[in-house]
């Protein structure tokens, strides 16, 4: 039985970004980006993250802080939160790829200054038919990849907080030639994350406002392995640092000001046309394929390094804390893949519940990003338990 593609999302994802910028003077030497296993834990799960350009590092905490940087949770001013996302995956092209998200928290003991945390990522590639290389139908598959992770965070100072979290990942892409013998199996890792948050609250003019700054150190684990091991990945290991300034406009007006830098913590895979001959390559491939996700993480420091680091740029309107408009620009470069994007989203709150929507645009028109939509439903259990009179 021929094998149907365990590398299906990678090569998503590969196209994703060809399409982007498929501009003819991008010549090879120029086009380098990262290939990595379980490309899915590198979307971005909710709205409010998604409009503001994809960032999330040093903003205000909020239910899924669980993705962009756990530490922020011990700030959290509610005691516990719920939250369901979901994310039609490039609708441009398909109608039955999805995301969706399950994260909540809890704030521990009387003194409020820890919490625990937990999340589960389901990713579904739709239905896939299958067939041999005669032609010959042998059904259709349901590839899929999931993640559930626990975290705990806490203050270390009244302006400062550091967190972690455990993460099982499962990715389940497509039929295994051995299958008729052995079942089809999907492949597994385990990665960790450690992040951290710092807030004060500087006195400018007559108005007090809000500085943040953040860092999350995510997906460092074990490689994640296909085909019985014969082709091990990268995880999508990634070092995330934003800051975030807000002003107070007028009573119940606050405007916010966000930036993230990204960089993945991973080495670029050898190509051909670096080496003189094939020998030198294929030597240079399998030194690749060896190494450890921790010499992986060094050994991605290069001279393109500034080259393939990512930049969110958002603003968030807030009024009363219950409506929210926002807005914000991704932006990687040609060599690294070329996705550039504008992301636009509203929200409302009220006790109980809260409803975020995000709509991005693309700049290039070709782009099977462009037009995606993402939908959040949060609630906050303080106000669901002022419903019934409990404080």
């Amino acid at each position: 039985m021929k094998l149907i593609k365990s590398f299906i999302f990678v090569a998503m994802f590969a196209t994703c970004a060809l399409a982007a910028h498929a501009d003819d003077d991008i010549k090879n030497q120029d086009f380098n980006p990262i290939t990595t296993g379980v490309n899915s834990l590198s979307i971005s799960p909710d709205a409010r993250g998604a409009s503001m350009g994809d960032l999330g590092a040093a903003t205000d905490p909020d239910v899924n802080s669980q993705y962009w940087n756990a530490s922020k949770y011990a700030f959290a001013e509610s005691t516990a939160g719920v939250s369901l996302s979901y994310t039609p995956w490039m609708r441009k092209i398909v109608n039955d790829i999805f995301l969706a998200n399950l994260a909540g928290y809890w704030k521990l003991g009387s003194g409020d200054n820890q919490a625990v945390s937990a999340s589960l990522r389901y990713f579904s590639l739709g239905e896939i038919q299958g067939s041999e290389e005669s032609g010959t139908s042998i059904g259709s598959i349901n590839p899929f990849e999931m993640s559930v992770d626990l975290g705990y965070s806490r203050k270390l100072s009244e302006k400062f907080s550091m967190g972690v979290v455990l993460r099982y990942i499962y990715s389940d892409l497509g039929y295994s030639e051995y299958s008729a013998t052995e079942g089809n199996k999907g492949a597994s890792a385990f990665a960790a994350d450690i992040s951290g948050y710092f807030t004060t609250y500087p006195i400018i003019g007559r108005n007090e406002c809000q500085w943040s700054w953040g860092f999350n150190l995510s997906n460092v684990g074990s490689k994640v392995s296909y085909d019985h091991g014969d082709n091990p990945a990268f995880l999508p290991t990634n070092l995330r640092i934003g800051t975030a300034f807000t002003f107070p406009l007028a009573d119940y007006h606050n405007l916010t000001f966000t930036l993230d830098a990204n960089k993945l913590l991973v080495p670029a895979k050898p190509r051909l046309s670096e080496f003189t001959d094939n020998e030198e390559y294929e030597t240079a491939l399998q030194a690749w394929k060896d190494k450890s996700s921790i010499s992986g993480i060094f050994d991605s420091f290069d001279k393109n390094t500034f080259k393939r680091i990512t930049y969110s740029l958002g603003a968030e309107y807030a009024y009363n804390q219950q409506f929210f408009l926002r807005g914000g620009y991704f932006h990687e470069s040609k060599f690294a893949g070329g996705r550039q994007y504008f992301g636009f989203g509203a929200g409302f709150a009220l006790n109980v519940l809260r409803i975020d929507a995000s709509y991005m645009i693309a700049t290039a028109q070709n782009s099977p990003l462009d037009q995606t939509l993402r939908f959040t439903l949060s609630f906050d259990m303080d106000g669901i338990r002022s419903l019934f009179g409990r404080k």
